[in-house]
C-alpha cells in the first residue's frame, strides 16, 4: 500500500513538473514614472532604441491606463487585479498584502504553479509586500544616489535627506543602482538557464524616477537647446482647484522652491535629466534584452514592459504625477509572446488591472476568481480588435474614467459629496487644457459618464 502511494505521488509530481517545464518564462520589467514618450509611442525625439526594439518584436498598447497614478497603490492593485476604492490601494506606501490579505498576488500564483519567482529592484513598493510569493528574498541594489563630493551633496541635501533633483555626472552605468540592479538580473537569467523549471523575473527599474540622475552620455543625447517648457505649461481653463496640486514630491529636492513656480531654467533642466534618465533606464532593459538572446531564452519568455503610471513635466503647473489627468494615468505597455503578435500595436483601451489574467492565459495559468481585470489576449490575436469601452482609475479625492472620446472626473468628500467636475474632449483637446463639464450641450454626456463610472468604479 506505502509503496503504491509513493509510486502515485511520484507519477503526479513528474506530470505537474514536466506541465511546467513546457510553460514559458515571463521576464516582468517595472520601469518607475515612465511616460509613454518613447520612439515606439511615436516621440522621435526620445532615444529609446531598446524598449523600441522590443515593441518591433511584441505589441504596443497605446492607451494603457494605470489605477492610481502613484507607486504603491499603482503596483498593489496591478499584483492582485484588484481595483482601488477610497479605502483601498490609496497611498504611495500601499501595500497588497496588508490591504486584501486573502488575495493571491501574481507572483504567488506562478509560484504556486512550479515557477520560480525573483524580484530584483522595485516591484512591489515594499520590499517585504507579498514576499512569501518571491522563491528567493527580493533584492534591490544598495549604492550611492549623487556623484557630488561629499562636501557639496552635504550643503545640498535638505532636511529630509535629499539632494539635488538631477545630476549629470561621467560616470559608467552601474555606478549608479539601476546598472547594478541589470547586472544582477543578468545574472539570474544566467543561472535561472541551467534550472529546470520556468520563470518568473521581475525586474524593477527605479529611474526616470527623481532625482533624475543619470551618467553624462544619456544626458548628451539631448542637446539643451532642443528641450521646451510643454505647450500647457499653465494651468487648464476652467479646472477645479481639486485638480491642482503642489507637486509635493519634486518640493523635497535641494533648489526647489517649496511654492509657485520653478524657473525656467530649472524646468528645462528637469525635462532634459528626465529624458537622459528615460534612456539610461533603456540601455539598462537592452542589456537584459540582449542577455536573453545570447543564453537561448528569448525563443520561450513572455516579456511584459510596463510603467507604473504616468508623469507631469510641467503640464498643467504639474510636476511628478499624483492626479486625474491624461499625463498621470496614461503609462506604457508593452508585451512580447515569443513568435507570435510582432510589431503591432492597439489603441484598444486596456486598464493594468487586466495583466494577471491576460499572462494567466498566456502561460497556461487558471485566472483567479478574484482577479477584476479581464485577458487582453484577444487583443494580441487582432489588434484591430475594439477594446473596453472604458478605463476607471482614481487619485486621492478623485474618480476618473476615460472613453474614446472623453475624460470625466469626479472630485467628492464624505461631507459634501461630488463638490468638482473635469470633462476633457479628447478629440478636440488631447491635451486636456480646457475642461469643457459646464457647456449646456454636453449635459447628457457628463450624465452618462457619471453613470458609468459611479457603476464600475471599486468599492
Amino acid at each position: 500500500m506505502f509503496r503504491a502511494t509513493l509510486f502515485l505521488l511520484l507519477s503526479l509530481f513528474s506530470i505537474t513538473t514536466l506541465q511546467a517545464a513546457d510553460r514559458p518564462n515571463v521576464l516582468f520589467i517595472a520601469v518607475d514614472d515612465l511616460r509613454p514618450e518613447l520612439g515606439c509611442y511615436g516621440k522621435s525625439h526620445i532615444h529609446s532604441p531598446n524598449i523600441d526594439r522590443l515593441a518591433s518584436q511584441g505589441t504596443v498598447f497605446e492607451r494603457a491606463y494605470c489605477m492610481v497614478p502613484t507607486c504603491g497603490a499603482s503596483r498593489a492593485a496591478l499584483m492582485t487585479s484588484i481595483r482601488p476604492a477610497p479605502k483601498r490601494f490609496v497611498t504611495h506606501l500601499a501595500s497588497a498584502e496588508e490591504e486584501v490579505p486573502n488575495i493571491t498576488t501574481l507572483n504567488t500564483h506562478f509560484k504556486n504553479a512550479g515557477y520560480t519567482t525573483i524580484s530584483n529592484g522595485k516591484v512591489f513598493h515594499h520590499m517585504t509586500d507579498n514576499e512569501k510569493g518571491w522563491s528567493e528574498k527580493p533584492w534591490r541594489p544598495k549604492g550611492p544616489a549623487y556623484k557630488l563630493p561629499e562636501s557639496l551633496a552635504a550643503a545640498k541635501t535638505t532636511p529630509k535627506g535629499r539632494g539635488p533633483a538631477y545630476e549629470s555626472a561621467d560616470v559608467k552605468d552601474d555606478f549608479y543602482n539601476d546598472g547594478k540592479l541589470a547586472n544582477k538580473a543578468i545574472k539570474d537569467l544566467q543561472r535561472l538557464k541551467e534550472a529546470n523549471q520556468p520563470f518568473f523575473l521581475a525586474v524593477g527599474f527605479l529611474k526616470p524616477h527623481l532625482p533624475f540622475v543619470a551618467p553624462k552620455k544619456y544626458w548628451d543625447l539631448y542637446d539643451p537647446n532642443s528641450i521646451a517648457l510643454p505647450e500647457t505649461y499653465h494651468r487648464p481653463k476652467n479646472a477645479p482647484d481639486a485638480a491642482i496640486h503642489n507637486s509635493g514630491e519634486l518640493r523635497a529636492y535641494a533648489g526647489i522652491p517649496k511654492n509657485g513656480p520653478v524657473s525656467d531654467e530649472t524646468a528645462l533642466n528637469m525635462i532634459r535629466g528626465y529624458y537622459a534618465c528615460v534612456s539610461y533606464t533603456d540601455a539598462n532593459i537592452g542589456k537584459l534584452l540582449d542577455e536573453l538572446d545570447r543564453l537561448g531564452l528569448a525563443d520561450n519568455t513572455i516579456v511584459v514592459l510596463w510603467g507604473d503610471h504616468g508623469w507631469n513635466l510641467g503640464e498643467h503647473t504639474l510636476w511628478c504625477k499624483h492626479s486625474c489627468f491624461e499625463t498621470s494615468m496614461h503609462a506604457p505597455l508593452i508585451v512580447k509572446v515569443p513568435g507570435k503578435y510582432a510589431g503591432q500595436k492597439t489603441p484598444a483601451l486596456t486598464e493594468f488591472v487586466d495583466i494577471y489574467p491576460s499572462l494567466c492565459e498566456l502561460c497556461g495559468l487558471d485566472t483567479p476568481e478574484h482577479c477584476q481585470g479581464e485577458s487582453f489576449v484577444r487583443l494580441l490575436k487582432d489588434p484591430t480588435a475594439p477594446g473596453k469601452p472604458f478605463a476607471i482609475g482614481r487619485f486621492g479625492a478623485g474618480d476618473t474614467i476615460r472613453t474614446d472620446n472623453f475624460r470625466y472626473t469626479e472630485y467628492s468628500s464624505n461631507k459634501d459629496g461630488v463638490h468638482a467636475k473635469m470633462l476633457y474632449d479628447h478629440q478636440r483637446d488631447h491635451a486636456e487644457d480646457t475642461n469643457i463639464v459646464g457647456r449646456p450641450m454636453l449635459k447628457e454626456n457628463v450624465q452618462q459618464l457619471s453613470e458609468q463610472l459611479n457603476t464600475n468604479k471599486g468599492k
